[in-house]
């Protein structure tokens, strides 16, 4: 008899979870929502595959939507003549409160939408964690480096002192 213990939504090996690094360290995260993206069968298929980069990749309002731009899905290598354009203009999709929010907070000078993660969920669906964020001043960016540096620092200090 086989094991039906199993946990749903566990960790999974094979789960699909591509962030974008630079975010953290170029601006400051004041919000987070999680959008749904919509994409096409070869889009799905190479974001399964893990081929996708959110490098330089942004979000702008037109006509009342929210689109990201410039996010990188590779071409499906098993696609034909149908397989997509890999920097194309992506829908998201959220609540219209959810919108009307981001677009107000977008309009404040200095504030931006930042997609963080791109990721598939326990239902199979392709999500998009994005931010309302803040350009961080080039002090800002070196004290974030300091204070990562400083906590591998204490965990060195940690591990050293837990082993005698």
């Amino acid at each position: 008899m086989a094991n039906s213990n199993k946990k749903k939504g566990g960790s999974n090996p094979n789960a699909i979870n591509i962030r974008n690094k630079r975010a953290t360290f170029d601006y400051e995260v004041l919000q987070t929502f999680t959008a749904g993206i919509v994409l096409t069968g070869t889009e799905i298929k190479s974001l399964r595959a893990g081929k996708a980069g959110l490098t330089d990749s942004f979000c702008i309002f037109d006509r009342g939507e929210l689109w990201a731009k410039n996010i990188y899905i590779a071409e499906y290598f098993y696609g034909t003549y149908n397989n997509h354009n890999a920097h194309r203009d992506r829908k998201l999709l959220l609540t219209r409160r959810e919108l009307r929010g981001l677009q107000s907070g977008s309009k404040e000078v200095g504030l931006t939408i930042v997609p963080l993660r791109l990721f598939i969920n326990e239902a199979g669906l392709a999500k998009l964690d994005i931010a309302l964020c803040k350009g961080k001043k080039q002090y800002d960016k070196r004290d974030t480096l300091k204070d990562k540096e400083d906590m591998r620092a204490m965990d060195r200090a940690r591990k050293e002192h837990g082993k005698y």
